[in-house]
Order: structure tokens, then sequence, then C-alpha cells
């Protein structure tokens, strides 16, 4: 066993902290993720730690039916004790393979750790083959879109609970719109000179609703974002794109004219778009600072479809 002490080498900031001393691998078919942890955590502590890895995981594989990558590597290090914030910050690097770093608090419980949002938002940006230059909207956007969706599938909270979540970050989006003067295109690039990371985040996770509401609309609910991202992952996975190329990509895979004309609309656009009719024709009505789920509606099918796997 190793040892369970816990210093002040804790709270140091993370990049700095000791390299993982311990390994293990967690298998879907003949997929790999490798998770690297910490030398301060004990081997019980390991065990809650994959546990919950797995967990957010194998809700990921939802989205496909399989991980998004082949090959996969998890580290996870400790950076503090009793944190208001159970993951307080982590990050994504793309490489051979894809690395998902998480900084957590080192007595943080399972369910917090499993019913935190940040995992779900880290591992989703690997749904598509962005590498992170330009139009930072786009990539952020999708994350923040199925952080919310995995969630719910996951039973963390009620597709209610989801839709109220999205409608307070539009809101968000929407009242903190600091640069109204400049279009998201222009904006994507100044996100943290301005801390503009509502509306830039916002504006993309409402490219993403309705592009996923429109491909079931036109598909009588036979395909979503879902089918079209693993169609895009099968054909594109291993390629350099930036977020135009992407959206491209995703209407030629999937025969569509629709992810490139949304991606310069919104490109172009100067606050969140307007959010309103369409949760009203997914029979989601806006009470206060909440919603309400009304059991007939215009497109019921495609609003029950979003928060479940297909």
């Amino acid at each position: 066993m190793r040892s369970t002490t816990l210093t002040l080498l804790l709270l140091v900031l993370p990049g700095i902290l000791p390299a993982s001393a311990a390994e293990y691998t967690l298998n879907h078919g003949t997929q790999a993720i490798v998770v690297n942890t910490h030398f301060l955590f004990s081997d019980e502590r390991d065990q809650l730690i994959l546990g919950w890895i797995e967990t957010v995981t194998g809700t990921l594989a939802s989205v496909y039916g399989r991980w998004p990558r082949d090959e996969l590597r998890v580290e996870v290090s400790p950076i503090g004790l009793h944190t208001e914030d159970p993951v307080p910050w982590a990050k994504v690097q793309r490489g051979h393979p894809d690395t998902v770093s998480f900084y957590i608090d080192a007595l943080a419980s399972r369910d917090k750790l499993i019913n935190n949002w940040t995992a779900y938002h880290e591992f989703s940006h690997l749904l598509i083959p962005y590498r992170g230059w330009g139009d930072v909207w786009f990539s952020e956007g999708l994350a923040s879109y199925y952080q919310n969706l995995l969630q719910a599938r996951q039973g963390v909270f009620s597709q209610e609970e989801m839709w109220e979540r999205l409608h307070a970050g539009f809101m968000r989006g929407r009242n903190r719109n600091k640069r109204p003067l400049l279009s998201l295109a222009e904006l994507s690039p100044q996100m943290h000179d301005t801390g503009s990371y509502m509306r830039v985040y916002w504006s993309g996770a409402w490219y993403f609703l309705r592009a996923d509401v429109e491909l079931r609309r036109r598909s009588n609910n036979r395909q979503s974002l879902d089918t079209a991202l693993e169609q895009l992952n099968r054909c594109c996975a291993e390629q350099r794109l930036s977020a135009r190329d992407i959206a491209l990509r995703l209407d030629e895979v999937n025969e569509q004219e629709l992810f490139l004309p949304l991606f310069v609309e919104v490109s172009n656009s100067y606050a969140v778009p307007e959010f309103e009719t369409l949760f009203k024709q997914l029979g989601i009505d806006i009470v206060g600072n909440g919603v309400r789920l009304r059991n007939s509606a215009e497109q019921l099918a495609i609003r029950d479809g979003i928060g479940r796997q297909m």
C-alpha cells in the first residue's frame, strides 16, 4: 500500500506536482484508456478515481457506441483538500495519444466527482478532431452542450434540469455580452483578454443545439448530432481540422447543407442567438429563471431524444 499521508504539497500549482506513480487500463472492446494517478493517492483512492473515470467515459461511449479515440491517456493529480469544486482544474492536450488531465480535491467523494460537470465537459472535447486554432467557440460550445446531455444520460439530473441548465447558460451568455460590437468570430480569439467566456461558450452551445434539433427534424429523429459526429469520427479522426473545416466535413459526410451555413450565421452573430422560439417548439416553457416541460409540442420526440441515448 502506498502512503495515504497528504501534505501541503497538495496545494501547489498544477503542472509542478510530481509525476504519476500508478497506472491502470480501462478497456472498451479493443479500445484502451490508460489512467495515471498521483503517488500521493492511496490504492483505495485510486479505485475510487477509476470508478469515476469509468462512469464518465462509459457515458461518453453513448455518443458513438464507442470512445472517440482508440487510445487515450488520463492523468489525475490532487490539488487541495475540501475545495469548493471537486475538480477545480482540468485540460485536454492533443497528441499521440490525446491526454486529459484532472486536478481534484484529494478528499472528494465518488458521488461528488461523478456529479461534477468538469469531466463530462473535458471528455466531450474529444468528440471532434479539433486541434485548437481559431473559432474556440466551436470546441467550447460542443463541450458545453454535451456536458449537459451526458450528465442527463448518466442520470446525474433529470431531462427537465438539463433544459434548465441549458436555459441558464444561454441567459448567462446573453446577459454577459461585454463586447456587443464584435462578431463572435472577432470575439472568440479575444475571449481570455476580454473575459467573454459566457457569450463564446453559449453561442457555441446554441449552434450545436440548433444543429441537433434540425438533424432530428429532417430525419424524423433517425439522425442526430450523435450520429453526425460519429460519421465525422470515422472519416476524419486523425486529421488536423479547423472549426470551419469540421463544419464542412459534417455536411459532406451527412449529405446535408446545415453545419456550414449555420457556422457562418453564428460566426457573424453579435449576441447569443435567440433560443426562446426553439424552446417553445420543443415544448419547453420558460417560467421565471427555470423551465417547465409540456407533454404536447410540435417536436416532443426530438426533445425527449436529445437527453437519452439513441
